[in-house]
């Protein structure tokens, strides 16, 4: 087996879980360790993965930052991407729950430009004040204390209310994926919510980026049997999406 290929099934183990070991990697590979730690150190070199005691895990990106516009601007495209492949699930009439997120202000964004009739309940600040540009659009803002950082609403008070809704679909924005410890996110505050949606919505799917996946975040948010399908770009290969698939998760 060539570098090339052992690389490449390196990063598809990385974008099923957080952290790759080197044993294991021997084991996959069929070849000795220090074959695989001079594979681990050229794809650091190359900027494909950061190696750590014992093994490697994909490099910090998206999961490390907290600053709401540093954010939206890191794979902007990739995130549009999977925005307008969500829409699809959009029905005339329906209602639609949105948690906050840069994914889902983008999504809001791609809402906004509809012309047909739906409503919003949402969280997400930013995504009110895209939505509210169009008068098609039913929005139902959900209150609470006010993040100006995350530019949302959290809270009891807020959980309490979003309780109220029963969305025929659930878009949530969730900040990392691996097949071993589930959804996770950085955002405690927003843990609540997203996991009020998962359970009142009939159908909730997570749209996230693909430099999302394999990733693991600081807290627990819901576990991969709680989410019906992943709306992510097309940078997530067959062989990915086969090894969710057998988890009983979805991801398009």
């Amino acid at each position: 087996m060539l570098y090339t290929e052992r690389a490449e099934l390196i990063l598809q183990q990385l974008q099923l879980q957080a952290v790759v070991k080197i044993t294991d990697l021997t084991e996959l590979l069929q070849v000795s360790v220090d074959t695989v730690r001079r594979d681990l150190k050229m794809m650091e070199q190359n900027g494909l993965i950061k190696c750590v005691r014992g093994g490697a895990c994909l490099p910090e990106s998206l999961v490390s930052l907290s600053n709401f516009a540093g954010r939206e601007i890191i794979n902007i495209e990739k995130k549009r991407e999977a925005a307008k492949k969500a829409l699809r699930y959009v029905k005339t009439g329906s209602i639609i729950a949105l948690n906050s997120g840069t994914t889902n202000t983008i999504l809001a964004q791609e809402l906004a430009a509809r012309s047909d009739s739906f409503t919003v309940v949402t969280n997400n600040l930013a995504a009110i004040t895209i939505l509210m540009q169009n008068p098609s659009i039913h929005l139902i803002a959900v209150g609470g204390n006010v993040d100006g950082v995350e530019r949302s609403s959290y809270g009891t008070e807020c959980e309490k209310a979003m309780e109220r809704y029963y969305p025929d679909v659930a878009f949530l924005s969730i900040n990392a994926i691996n097949y071993r410890d589930g959804f996770t996110d950085f955002r405690f505050s927003e843990i609540g919510i997203i996991q009020i949606l998962a359970e009142k919505a009939k159908e909730v799917i997570a749209v996230m980026d693909s430099s999302k996946i394999g990733k693991r975040s600081r807290a627990k948010a819901l576990s991969l049997q709680q989410v019906d399908r992943i709306i992510s770009d097309d940078a997530v290969s067959d062989a990915v999406k086969e090894q969710y698939r057998k988890y009983g998760l979805l991801i398009e």
